[in-house]
């Protein structure tokens, strides 16, 4: 319950009158004010009100909220109401409501520049210092007040607590290996220096899975030893079942998987259904700081109810009308089946373009055990043989009916760092450049079956390792396995559990995966490189060279390749950097070297995100850019903005 304010009418008018004016959040060229009188709650919230549960919508804005002007990002305004379904196939997956709520300390706009949203505003000093401003009167959803104690309670309970943060604060908060000097400045200020620069930290804010610098510091203090009477604690591990006060902690303060529904939040909606369950119901923030150029509060949607399946199950589910609004556990072999479900169901078939760097890529594993295939993967002729080998326009008609690009693993068309020659080079059919680089290693000998012979004398056959997740998988491998065989590559596709998959490749025994190429190819110079450096012993084409960075050289294998090399010195360079321009270079020779040395073989890019909206839903825009980075899928989108267009929801 939050204190009322004595002049709620005043308050109101401050709200609208200062908001578009006032708050650098507004996307570009939105600077006109709001028409409303007040702000507009949604009827959902109209008996609590009523009641005095709940103050009036102008009490729980903040002072000077977002202001989203709805025309300027291509959307028209909605009116409140209705319940948004949508099916999952896990439990875990209401990281999904995280994601598509994409509610950030900084977002990612339409042109992939990063622009305040819970922060009124913030202020970067020589590239390590950074001020953050919050806003005025912001709450979380059970209504106690978001300020700098929040993140101090993170910064100095968790970040820096030895039982929850045993590896100490994340790598974002690191520049140079030292961790920032952390001040409070007032209640809604808040300040973060290096000695060096630190340009990993804004993207980490923004990002999909964002570095969280904050807390519910009044909901979790009485979780924690520090701040808990002792006796209430012990009783509250006791009635969890878990083994100690960090174990709780770490339990209920889960903000980017909501398993609990106590736990305050920012996001649109809020989790009210605890663990287990077969629907989650989440339900408007009473206190979500975003309002529409008419002064609605957003979310327009009251309620998104997550049904758990069978995965393998929700495509048909789709198709039979179970959901509103679906992307996930969807794929393009899926789209002409939904078409034609579409036809006579209540619902349309939207494609979005994927932003991966490759859909599809072959890995070669750098790090095999063997030491005939380490030194053939190593070989730069052989890589090129296998990608050249490979008719990319053939798997784009067969698998994507022509709608997808033959691609290297690179950036896409829309991203300032895209260059056409790096996403062409070694992407050619040539079977012949094929054979003579192949040839130009040493591998003359062939069998009688035309399969060319290793240095030891064996088959030049291995078997390409996927997680079994895909169909189309299987199916461009089976085309792959053609083109290879035409050169006198044998392969054998085989698909495993993914932990197995996984471990296999860490452990030095896959020869070659089957993966998908960079998360994010939408990137800008600002954004973290660490795709095209080994920092990551989940990368497959260098696990063992990853693991060793990642863990500062305590396990893994030290890089001995100079292209590898220069990779990491280029990544820790850009760690540092303070301008743009210097990103920038580094990133374009980043991407050269990645295009040139073709550790990932990738085949194609751009393809096809099937997206499922009912007819009733507003606001789903007909085309997209589908990626966990930046924009967390659906969340750039705003789904705050979506709303129903039918009589029931009308307020």
């Amino acid at each position: 319950m939050t204190k009322r304010n004595r002049h709620p009418s005043r308050r109101a008018a401050l709200l609208l009158g200062t908001a578009a004016l006032s708050s650098p959040l507004l996307p570009r060229g939105s600077r006109a004010q709001p028409q409303a009188a007040g702000p507009i709650d949604s009827p959902f919230f109209a008996e609590r009100v009523a009641a005095g549960t709940l103050p009036p919508v102008a009490e729980r804005l903040p002072l000077r909220p977002r202001v989203i002007d709805l025309a300027d990002i291509g959307r028209t305004p909605g009116r409140h109401g209705g319940t948004m379904r949508m099916l999952m196939g896990d439990q875990r997956d209401i990281r999904m409501m995280t994601l598509y709520g994409y509610t950030r300390l900084l977002v990612y706009d339409n042109n992939l520049e990063l622009v305040p949203d819970l922060l009124e505003s913030f202020e970067v000093r020589e590239g390590r210092i950074f001020t953050l401003r919050l806003r005025p009167g912001h709450r979380w959803s059970d209504g106690s007040p978001f300020t700098s104690e929040d993140f101090r309670y993170w910064w100095e309970d968790i970040a820096n607590n030895e039982r929850l943060s045993p590896g100490g604060p994340p790598l974002a908060m690191l520049s140079a290996g030292e961790p920032p000097l952390f001040e409070v400045l007032s209640e809604t200020e808040i300040r973060y220096s290096w000695k060096t620069p630190n340009p990993v930290f804004l993207p980490a804010l923004a990002g999909a899975q964002p570095t969280y610098l904050f807390m519910a510091s009044r909901y979790l203090k009485q979780y924690h030893e520090r701040h808990a009477d002792k006796k209430e604690l012990a009783a509250a591990v006791k009635a969890h079942r878990v083994r100690d006060w960090g174990a709780l902690h770490e339990r209920l303060s889960r903000m980017y998987r909501p398993e609990n529904p106590k736990l305050p939040t920012l996001e649109p909606w809020r989790n009210t259904t605890p663990l287990p369950a077969e629907q989650f119901i989440f339900e408007r923030n009473p206190f979500f700081h975003r309002i529409d150029m008419e002064g609605r509060q957003l979310p327009y949607i009251d309620r998104v109810s997550l049904t758990i399946g069978t995965a393998a199950l929700i495509p048909a589910k789709t198709a039979a009308g179970e959901a509103d609004l679906q992307a996930r556990y969807l794929r393009f072999d899926n789209y002409t089946f939904l078409k034609e479900a579409s036809a006579r169901m209540n619902f349309e078939v939207k494609l979005w373009k994927r932003a991966e760097g490759a859909y599809f890529a072959l890995l070669p594993n750098l790090n095999v055990i063997d030491p005939v295939w380490r030194t053939l993967n190593r070989d730069i002729r052989y890589r090129r043989a296998v990608s050249v080998a490979i008719n990319r326009q053939d798997v784009n008609k067969v698998i994507f009916f022509g709608l997808a690009r033959e691609s290297g693993n690179t950036a896409l068309p829309e991203s300032p760092l895209y260059d056409p020659r790096l996403a062409a080079l070694w992407t050619q059919h040539d079977p012949a450049l094929a054979n003579r680089l192949l040839d130009e290693i040493g591998l003359t000998r062939r069998d009688d079956d035309g399969v060319r012979l290793l240095s030891d004398g064996r088959r030049l056959e291995f078997t390409v390792e996927t997680a079994g997740e895909s169909t189309e998988e299987t199916d461009i491998l089976d085309l792959l396995k053609q083109d290879l065989l035409d050169v006198g590559i044998k392969i054998y596709p085989r698909s495993t559990q993914r932990d197995v998959f996984r471990r296999r490749i860490l452990a030095g025994q896959t020869i070659m995966s089957a993966w998908a190429g960079m998360d994010n190819a939408l990137v800008t110079p600002e954004m973290e490189p660490d795709a095209l450096a080994p920092t990551s012993s989940a990368q497959f084409q260098w696990p063992r060279w990853g693991q060793y960075v990642e863990s500062s050289g305590h396990e893994g294998e030290k890089p001995d390749l100079p292209a590898v090399q220069e990779l990491i010195q280029l990544y820790r360079a850009w760690r540092v950097s303070a301008t743009r321009e210097e990103q920038r270079r580094i990133w374009h020779r980043m991407l050269t070297l990645n295009a040139e040395e073709l550790f990932t073989i990738g085949v194609i890019n751009s393809t096809l995100q099937p997206i499922v909206v009912s007819r009733d839903l507003r606001n789903v825009p007909d085309k997209g850019l589908y990626s966990f980075e930046p924009g967390a899928f659906i969340g750039r989108y705003m789904p705050d903005t979506l709303w129903f267009d039918r009589d029931e929801t009308k307020s």
